[in-house]
């Protein structure tokens, strides 16, 4: 792995020499073990410790097959998925695994006994497999995880609704939190020059799910002038969402945990914030029964905060204990978009606020590749920027997952692989200077 480091590093190197590299018979990954996945039992959610499931294990390279890339990875991150793939919840994800590995007799390096996670990554691509024609080694790249066959035709007008559809690194084996990857080609995606290794791994998979939820036809179809609410809004995913209003045009209402959340908002030009903690909102009764008054005392501080609107656009991602209000304070004709369920699944609302005010629900799922790629080129251009804000090592990225499990992070966790420090692969300079204070905005907490 040194000899790659080296030579990814060297302002001498050539795609020809990337290319003669030898490939390395193994490197270094994270992993979960499949006699494992019963450590927990019992344990409630909070109580289950990333730190003890997660391993630093050697790990052979996988076989290279037609449409796809070996990529050496410089950085990754965490994502909510490492996080459940680490505690075994909702389900193992093993399972995911062996019907993966029943699709084709390739697919089948996927069944292991071993998952090599993560769905994030900026690295510099080693070898490429018969059929690729758009990248070659020494392409300094970014995946996003979205994993399709293309088989069917339910596909190809929307690359998310292919049955085969699946979250590489979480779905899939052979990861981005590794010092080795395995991806389709068609996953790859320049990476940003103006960024770092860390900073460019960090948006990938939050940076294109809230696009596709909030901006695109496909989720909410956000416009100027909406009064979009977005849940955790400093948070992996609504730090980007509270990004895209922004940019857009649309006003964020932003609800936050802590005052050091509600600044962060306000850093990225948020005016319209609440402290949902500090304002005391409880919209469960009990474990059964939520609390409709505390729907509406929540629908009176956001018609304080937007001069008397109601919300257009919800984007939701806490799930259970939210959902409830979330439809209620929906303007007649609004959207909810709803991805992740992070408090839990099985959502409840009253449906006489949903049918008879003519609102949506829309579920949205990470983002097909047009989609992944134009979030990306917002990012190359500087429009949108990285909210990472700690940087870990891979040997720690057992503590990154359980800073990420408890909620002691802010924005996005980084996780460094083969670069041995922070702040390297920067190439344009100058459109850095212009952004260094946004781009350092979560690491300034």
């Amino acid at each position: 792995m040194k000899e790659i480091l080296d030579a990814i590093q060297s302002q001498d190197s050539t795609a020809a020499d990337i290319a003669a590299l030898p490939i390395p018979e193994s490197y270094r990954a994270i992993t979960v073990h499949k006699d494992e996945t019963e450590m927990f039992t019992g344990l409630a959610t909070r109580d289950k410790d990333p730190r003890k499931s997660l391993h630093l294990d050697e790990v052979p390279v996988p076989e290279l097959g037609p449409g796809e890339a070996l990529v050496a990875v410089m950085a990754s991150s965490v994502n909510y998925n490492s996080v459940w793939t680490s505690i075994f919840e909702p389900l193992s994800t093993f399972g995911f695994l062996e019907r993966y590995g029943k699709v084709s007799e390739l697919t089948k390096r996927h069944d292991l006994p071993y998952h090599v996670i993560g769905s994030d990554l900026a690295g510099v691509v080693l070898r490429t497999g018969p059929g690729v024609n758009a990248w070659r080694p020494g392409d300094e790249v970014v995946a996003h995880c979205l994993s399709v066959e293309l088989e069917s035709s339910d596909g190809h007008n929307d690359t998310m609704l292919d049955p085969e559809q699946r979250i590489w690194g979480f779905e899939t084996n052979f990861g981005g939190l590794a010092e080795i990857a395995l991806v389709k080609s068609n996953q790859l995606m320049p990476k940003p020059a103006h960024l770092s290794w860390e900073e460019a791994a960090a948006p990938g998979l939050v940076n294109s799910t809230a696009y596709r939820q909030l901006v695109s036809r496909n989720g909410a179809g956000m416009k100027q002038g909406d009064n979009v609410l977005i849940w955790g809004a400093s948070g992996g995913l609504g730090s980007y969402a509270t990004q895209f209003a922004l940019a857009g045009g649309a006003t964020p209402i932003c609800v936050v945990s802590s005052p050091e959340k509600a600044d962060i908002c306000r850093a990225m030009g948020a005016e319209a914030v609440i402290d949902r903690n500090a304002e005391g909102y409880r919209f469960w009764k009990d474990e059964h029964t939520q609390d409709p008054k505390e729907w509406k005392r929540f629908g009176k501080r956001i018609r304080e905060l937007t001069g008397g609107e109601d919300i257009d656009i919800v984007f939701e991602h806490p799930g259970r204990e939210t959902f409830g209000a979330s439809v209620y304070v929906t303007r007649k004709g609004g959207t909810i978009t709803t991805c992740a369920s992070t408090s839990g699944y099985m959502h409840e609302y009253d449906n006489r606020y949903l049918w008879m005010s003519l609102k949506r629900i829309i579920g949205s799922h990470f983002a097909n590749y047009r989609e992944a790629w134009e979030a990306n080129r917002l990012i190359a251009k500087g429009k949108i920027h990285p909210t990472l804000s700690k940087v870990y090592s891979l040997e720690e990225t057992g503590q990154a997952a359980y800073d990420v499990h408890r909620n002691l992070h802010q924005g996005k966790v980084g996780v460094l692989a083969l670069a041995p420090r922070e702040g390297l692969g920067v190439r344009d300079h100058e459109l850095r200077a212009q952004h260094l204070d946004a781009i350092n905005r979560f690491r300034n907490i």
